[in-house]
């Protein structure tokens, strides 16, 4: 945090500050008119398979290439963490950081959920929000952010002094190991920064740190997504509850939530151009 001075102010500080802000990814270059078609796609879902989270838990759901999936609030608000692989390849995964780079700190329709170095590709693509008209508030506050890494035991335990196991990162570790028969050590090695589905966060105006605050999620609201290729994801609910108060406990009172997932006739997905994994040769200048 920047709050604490040491050192002195330069005698030509006027001519160092308040350079113009330039965005560093203009992500213009990789728009298309992919969210047309799946709007109109989406107006023809039929529902395939439904699964039900418990609160405090984690569970695995898959997603083929083509289909759509909804995360969604049933009974109560509740925040979701959300993991996402290819697959068939459970090293592509859900690089968050570079998602919040081209796309900003929160996310919502038309925004791409991209992939980790060296495949760099659209996993999947938001179709509908049904929270966008929350947009940012007076507080900078916003919903489905990627600032946020997931609650996790490790400084739960720095912050607290005690274990806690059933914080996000322990929750999808355990739905990977128990539900994918993976071995402990290589399911946590895998589990990564998340999109912190309905959850309303920010960074503070005074210490730019990163806060919560109770989300709007209502039962019936919820996220969707158009799977660019074969996904494996991993949902938890939770312990935060809406984490309107705090998270990492059993203190919070806590809901279940839905994914669902849902096809639609390729006829309606003819003009989708498939997401490519990157074409850089991977040289990193040692030709």
């Amino acid at each position: 945090m920047k709050i604490k001075k040491f050192s002195k102010k330069p005698l030509d500080l006027e001519s160092r500050i308040g350079a113009k802000p330039i965005v560093c990814y203009p992500n213009s270059n990789i728009e298309d008119d992919s969210l047309i078609i799946l709007h109109k796609a989406r107006e023809n879902l039929i529902k395939k398979e439904e699964i039900t989270i418990a609160p405090r838990d984690a569970k695995i759901f898959e997603v083929k290439t083509g289909d759509f999936f909804r995360i969604e609030s049933i009974e109560g608000p509740q925040v979701g963490d959300l993991n996402l692989f290819q697959s068939n390849n459970l090293d592509e995964k859900f690089y968050s950081g570079k998602t919040r780079a081209l796309y900003g700190t929160h996310l919502s329709v038309g925004d791409k959920m991209y992939s980790s170095f060296p495949y760099l590709r659209s996993l999947a693509t938001i179709t509908w929000d049904t929270l966008d008209w929350y947009d940012y508030d007076e507080d900078g506050g916003s919903v489905h952010d990627v600032i946020g890494t997931r609650c996790d035991p490790y400084t739960s335990k720095l912050l607290t002094g005690k274990d806690y196991h059933y914080c996000c990162h322990s929750n999808l570790t355990r739905a990977l190991v128990k539900e994918k028969n993976l071995d402990i050590k290589e399911a946590e090695k895998i589990i990564h920064d998340v999109l912190n589905v309905f959850m309303c966060t920010g960074f503070t105006n005074d210490t730019k740190q990163y806060f919560m605050k109770s989300s709007p999620v209502r039962p019936g609201d919820y996220l969707e997504f158009f799977a660019e290729t074969d996904l494996l994801g991993i949902l938890s609910a939770c312990p935060g509850g809406d984490c309107g108060s705090g998270h990492s406990s059993d203190e919070a009172k806590c809901y279940p939530l839905k994914v669902s997932t849902w096809s639609v006739n390729e006829k309606y997905l003819k003009d989708i151009k498939p997401s490519i994994i990157s074409s850089y040769n991977k040289k990193h200048g040692l030709d």
